[in-house]
């Protein structure tokens, strides 16, 4: 399946709807290059109550379902559209991340389609994954730290020799 027309859709409404949102985990990794794949996009959030209300609106422009699986000890809000299987997580904490402040200031902004896509460094996704400690999570470090070391050796080249001295 191509998850590019969800993940446009997604960005757009969410821009739409003026809900400011970091994509973290595997999507974001992918989005960046790294091998890996995944079944729903997770974002981390600010949970306000104006940002709860831009949740609800997002649900409601994406014709879906805003639920809370994890009620009321989590600060996940899972987005589900049952026609095609979307499934957005919006988290208000996120493993091993300490400010959704600090995350935004070190994401990136990728354009899609002409929608902007607020993603996570790698380096945050790691951290993240490192501190949750689930299997399926520990099963891809390795790997997102082979495209980190890539994605900074790359960088590393374009900036030419005379601009790390």
């Amino acid at each position: 399946m191509d998850a590019k027309p969800l993940l446009v859709e997604v960005g757009r409404r969410m821009h739409e709807v003026g809900l400011d949102a970091v994509r973290i985990g595997n999507a974001a990794a992918a989005l960046q290059g790294a091998p890996v794949t995944t079944v729903d996009f997770d974002f981390f959030f600010r949970k306000t109550p104006r940002n709860l209300t831009k949740v609800k609106a997002l649900a409601r422009a994406l014709h879906a379902t805003v639920l809370r699986p994890y009620y009321p000890v989590s600060d996940l809000f899972r987005v589900v559209r049952d026609d095609d299987g979307l499934q957005d997580d919006l988290m208000a904490t996120a493993h091993g991340l300490r400010s959704f402040e600090g995350v935004r200031a070190r994401a990136t902004v990728l354009t899609i389609d002409g929608v902007p896509i607020t993603v996570a460094s790698l380096a945050d996704i790691i951290k993240s994954k490192r501190a949750a400690g689930r299997p399926r999570d520990k099963a891809v470090i390795e790997i997102l730290e082979r495209a980190h070391a890539e994605a900074t050796s790359a960088a590393s080249r374009a900036q030419g020799p005379e601009s790390r001295e």
